[in-house]
């Protein structure tokens, strides 16, 4: 559940990694405070993207956003942080959950791993049942009907049970589009900027094209290994034409963005122009970031895709084996130990990373993010931080 859009911090840059983070985290408290514990685990990459949208558009101050001071937390070096909340934060939760309880019965369809087991299908589905239900209540909370994803979940099944070979990709990510369109659209309605929903949910629709079909790009192997049905293998679409319809949506998002209006859209372009397009590169195996390999896993989840460090933890006088022990495990969870410095879980003693030398390989290109992003498509450098910590 970690998504496509899964930014490295030397790309970000320090102020826009301070506010994805900062998104991340609101997702994260968001789904804890009004859905509980267990819900934290939906928490994800390309759901944050709610949250960010709807503050671009409406200003710290607007849609009852800002920021709140959050305790401490492992995957944070036990430090306290400033986090995203309000409406935005709320509707990324209630999209969080239900497509998660898609994804899980999706997942018990296919009889995947131990959810091939009767008693763990069955728990799975109530926990799945639970989820749809706690999404409904959230998205009633700010305005949003999630039965529109619902519909859209209903429907892909029968949609690829009909599908085959001839059948075009795109009638078997129309679902996943709609689905995305529409949260994406209704951030403009939280933010109080309804001429901005057309533009949004064009970029939701191309987005949600995307994630349906990196997905599909990505687990084609294994999906053929196993027999798991897969839309590229389904309707025989080769990786080129794939990869045609990716570039072209990576385009239509960066075109649909230029007719909404922000506030402050830096957060907003580089995760939706930018790192769009490494995640088609990285799905395609052309190009990744040096750093892609080290995780930054949201709560619940270790072990996740490549993403921006959290802060350092603070310098402290030695800790016992214990506290040593869950600080480090913080660390060993994040790119913090391979990227930057960092201070040792028990001596609070500085330390180099490998990376600290400059030797970061394709990761710092963003150093020369402004001389690459402005090409004949028009794109603005005013959204593109080249901060590089390298």
């Amino acid at each position: 559940m970690f998504g496509i859009v899964r930014p490295c911090r030397h790309r970000l840059g320090e102020s826009l990694t301070s506010q994805w983070m900062a998104h991340l985290c609101g997702l994260c408290l968001a789904l804890r405070k009004d859905h509980g514990q267990l819900a934290r685990i939906v928490t994800n990459y390309d759901g944050l993207l709610i949250s960010v949208l709807t503050e671009a558009q409406s200003g710290e101050k607007g849609a009852g956003a800002g920021r709140r001071t959050a305790g401490p937390c492992p995957l944070r070096g036990m430090r306290t942080a400033s986090v995203a909340h309000g409406e935005g934060a709320r509707l990324a939760a209630a999209v969080s959950l239900v497509l998660a309880s898609a994804k899980v019965r999706d997942h018990v369809a296919d009889g995947d791993g131990m959810l091939a087991r009767r008693p763990v299908a069955r728990a799975a589905r109530r926990v799945a049942a639970g989820w749809d239900a706690a999404g409904a209540r959230g998205g009633g909370a700010v305005g949003f009907d999630t039965a529109v994803l619902v519909d859209a979940v209903d429907r892909q099944g029968g949609i690829e049970a009909l599908a085959g070979l001839g059948t075009p990709l795109l009638t078997v990510t129309e679902p996943t589009e709609t689905a995305t369109a529409a949260a994406f659209a209704h951030t403009a309605h939280l933010a109080g900027r309804p001429h901005n929903a057309e533009p949004l949910a064009e970029a939701g629709r191309l987005f949600g094209r995307l994630a349906h079909l990196l997905d599909a790009v990505e687990d084609r192997e294994t999906d053929a290994a196993s027999g798991a049905w897969n839309p590229l293998t389904a309707t025989g679409t080769p990786l080129t034409e794939a990869r045609r319809l990716a570039d072209d949506a990576v385009h239509g998002v960066r075109l649909a963005l230029r007719e909404a209006e922000f506030d402050d859209g830096r957060l907003v372009h580089r995760l939706l122009v930018h790192e769009l397009g490494n995640s088609v590169d990285r799905a395609f195996g052309t190009v990744s970031c040096a750093h892609g390999s080290h995780p930054y896993a949201p709560p619940g989840a270790p072990g996740g895709p490549g993403a921006p460090m959290p802060p350092e933890p603070p310098r402290r006088d030695r800790r016992g084996l214990l506290a040593g022990c869950a600080v480090w495990l913080g660390l060993a969870c994040t790119c913090q130990m391979c990227c930057g410095t960092y201070h040792d879980p028990w001596s609070g003693e500085e330390k180099q990373s490998p990376c600290s030398s400059g030797d970061c390989g394709n990761c710092c290109e963003c150093c020369d993010c402004c001389g690459n992003c402005c090409g004949d498509d028009g794109c603005g450098c005013d959204g593109c931080d080249c901060g590089c910590s390298c």
